[in-house]
């Protein structure tokens, strides 16, 4: 049996797959397969593969069966602070399955671990959800914490920042009582070399953990300092996503060996656009600048062309600085510093498309007629040399303006085709999932001076229309030509998942049908824009659709209903764009039709590593995003602390997005921050709750408090640990007189990147 060609991980489930199998252990399978020697190293191997998969599960007396077979799930573990949990099934199966606190054992946060599903009925308390145990845990997603010290009457321990690991971890006994209350005697360190105080922040490497009856322990490896001091913040959360903020010696070295000018020996095979009237939109603050675009009139239709930073030019494959762009593969923005993916002598120098200089470039032009239909794409590496760096303020001031000059008039032409493209885009089925973000301004010393919101403006979605279109026709090019490349996909969502929003909507009042048709999604998403719950609507949308990721098959994007589709325009901040550019160098023609020659064009990776690559980035990817939400969630939390310090509370409208017997929920459209106003502090009358029409109810007055309210508030107490603010209502004299409004903007969420 082992020797008819097929390899050990088929043997494997082959045997599992049999109707006569009963579980056997690894000797046993051995035994049944025929194999000896070599074939067992591969097969104790594989047995760990295909545990580690989820593919096959570990029984008592380590016997080996399908996990569906022993009512059996694999999954990563999602904790919240209550202490109860949902595994994501892998691969993705239906709804997810719920685990009571009791039942989660020594998991913890993001583990990858193995449940047993209960025969029962489904949790009661959770409508149509199965229920599990953990049983095995197969991965931590950690081997580290970041938390505060502190110490007890007889231990020290550390309180983990994550308020989703819900232990303190003990690192070690109180040996005597020292005389100032923060220090700290007799704690054993590990590579430490700084003695912590108590309230500092610092780095725990934590031990086995076998029974949930104790609390874990651990090791403190690295001291970052008091929790309250400048960038403590910002380093902790480095430490908790192991982000990395230095880059090796050789990649610096690599990078010092770039020029920082584009030589004229460079253009060879290249087109020369330097004449072309080409612009650069982004942020107030970016630094980097890696795509840029030019609009013509061509008859009744357009001719767009989107330019982006040649990187492949620059970092080529298996050099150190790929090496290590792989390694972080991507960019990550927080409040206070960018960790980027390339050395800043790319990323902010000779890669960056900066206004009045030469600089490498990827081309894209793109034919549209005068409804917005692509009639043809040419591709090519390119020269330019961009005529003006625009913020988004800038554009949107010149677009809402009449043209006065060259640049007005371009800048109209091009929203004029955006305006066609955005409109078809939606009529095709794409759905409208931009979310509001707020941008934190902090000071030298990293503290939160100002929550500012922008709007997803004609600025915004100029450009957002033109990166979208050049994405897909590379995407569309890629896989005409069959080159192996990263594709970007959205998968069809679960219809347990819609229908579970579904009953989650109805609770809001609105009519929904049958959510698993497009064009009822796309109503429902119109229907609520603008309304105080929309944000809470948007969100628990975005959580029954799958998550976006990076694939080697181009399996379509269903939040832009695109059948093609990839990132192709952020080669600085991106390392699958880097690996798209690569791609698109091959067999291109450069200008007068001569092939493109560079160590990056000829680079020809395999599926497997490309499906390798493809699994990485969209891990890296949900690190940065995770990492970069929670930096801003707790500076705004410093934002509203401080207010508290200082007793300078600022007026804040709100509106009430749900009503609860114990206060009303309410939403800062210009912070972005949800809180409660607990119903004690509504002095002026005592009130009732009345589940029905789900409102506050004076008993005296008869004022009442509804789902909709406007209410100007200021705020009363922050619990950093839990992430949560509490409010009051504002007096009007107190509203008119301290009323200060933030204007802000709306992000593209990452369905639509």
């Amino acid at each position: 049996m082992a020797s008819n060609g097929r390899n050990i991980r088929e043997q494997i489930l082959g045997l599992l797959t049999r109707k006569d199998y009963r579980p056997l252990n690894k000797i046993d399978i051995a035994r049944k397969l025929g194999l000896t020697g070599a074939g067992q190293v591969a097969l104790r191997k594989s047995l760990r593969e295909l545990e580690r998969a989820g593919e096959i599960a570990r029984i008592r007396k380590n016997r080996y069966v399908l996990p569906a077979e022993a009512d059996l799930a694999t999954g990563k573990l999602s904790i919240h602070q209550a202490g109860y949990g949902f595994l994501a099934l892998e691969p993705p199966s239906g709804t997810d399955v719920f685990i009571a606190a009791e039942n989660i054992g020594t998991a913890m946060h993001g583990d990858r671990v193995v449940a047993r599903i209960s025969r029962d009925e489904p949790y009661r308390r959770i409508k149509g959800r199965r229920e599990g145990r953990v049983i095995r845990i197969l991965e931590r997603a950690h081997d580290t914490i970041v938390g505060t010290l502190q110490r007890s009457r007889n231990f020290y321990y550390v309180v983990p920042d994550d308020p989703r690991i819900v232990h303190d971890v003990y690192v070690g006994q109180v040996s005597n009582t020292p005389q100032d209350e923060r220090a700290v005697a007799g704690l054993p360190l590990a590579t430490s070399k700084v003695t912590p105080q108590i309230g500092d922040k610092v780095v725990v490497r934590l031990e086995a953990w076998e029974s949930r009856h104790v609390n874990p322990e651990g090791e403190i490896i690295e001291v970052l300092g008091p929790a309250s001091a400048p960038g403590i913040d910002m380093l902790s959360i480095i430490r908790k996503y192991h982000l990395p903020t230095e880059f090796p010696m050789d990649v610096l070295d690599q990078a010092k060996g770039i020029p920082e000018t584009v030589d004229a020996r460079q253009f060879e095979g290249r087109e020369d656009l330097r004449g072309e009237f080409i612009v650069t939109i982004d942020p107030d603050d970016a630094r980097d600048f890696d795509d840029a675009i030019q609009v013509e009139k061509i008859g009744s239709g357009w001719r767009l062309g989107v330019h982006i930073a040649d990187v492949a030019a620059y970092v080529e494959p298996d050099s150190p600085l790929d090496r290590e762009a792989r390694r972080r593969g991507n960019s990550v923005y927080l409040p206070d510093r960018v960790i980027p993916m390339l050395p800043e002598r790319l990323s902010n120098g000779v890669c960056s498309l900066k206004p009045g200089v030469d600089r490498l470039t990827h081309s894209v032009f793109i034919q549209f007629d005068k409804r917005g239909s692509a009639k043809s794409a040419q591709f090519t590496r390119s020269v330019i040399r961009s005529a003006h760096r625009l913020t988004y303020k800038q554009a949107y001031t010149i677009l809402t303006a009449p043209p006065a000059d060259q640049l007005g008039e371009r800048l109209h032409l091009a929203w004029e085709l955006a305006a066609v493209l955005r409109k078809k885009r939606f009529e095709h089925g794409a759905l409208d999932l931009d979310f509001p973000e707020v941008k934190v301004w902090v000071d030298k010393d990293g503290r939160p001076v100002k929550l500012e919101r922008v709007e997803n403006d004609e600025s915004h979605q100029l450009i957002e229309e033109f990166m979208l279109v050049a994405n897909e026709a590379v995407a569309r090019e890629l896989k005409k030509r069959a080159i192996p490349t990263v594709y970007r996909i959205h998968e069809n969502p679960d219809p347990e998942k819609l229908g579970e929003y579904r009953e989650f909507v109805l609770g809001f009042d609105y009519r929904v049908g049958d959510l698993t048709h497009r064009a009822e999604l796309q109503r429902l998403v119109a229907s609520f824009r603008g309304k105080p719950e929309e944000q809470a609507l948007k969100v628990a949308l975005l959580k029954s659709l799958k998550r976006a990721r990076y694939s080697p098959q181009p399996l379509g994007h269903y939040g832009l209903a695109k059948a093609n589709y990839l990132h192709f325009t952020s080669p600085i901040r991106r390392y699958a764009d880097l690996v798209v550019h690569r791609a698109l160098a091959r067999d291109s023609a450069g200008a007068g039709g001569r092939p493109a020659r560079s160590a990056s064009a000829l680079y020809q990776p395999g599926m497997a590593e490309i499906a390798s690559i493809a699994e990485h980035v969209s891990t890296t990817e949900r690190t940065a995003a995770d990492a970069e939400g929670d930096a801003i969630q707790m500076k705004k939390l410093e934002f509203f602390q401080r207010q508290l310090d200082e007793r300078k509370p600022q007026i804040f409208r709100a509106s009430i997005v749900d009503v609860r017997n114990y206060g009303l929920m309410v939403e800062l459209p210009d912070a972005l921050v949800t809180g409660l106003v607990h119903v004690s502090s509504l002095m002026d009358d005592f009130y009732v709750f009345e589940p029905a029409r789900r409102q506050l109810i004076g008993r005296r007055s008869r004022k009442r408090f509804s789902v909709g309210d406007e209410l100007s508030v200021f705020v009363v107490r922050v619990d950093a640990f839990k992430r949560q603010v509490d409010f009051a209502i504002a007096l009007a004299s107190d509203a008119s007189r301290k009323a200060r409004r933030s204007r802000g903007l709306s992000k593209s969420s990452s369905l639509a990147r």
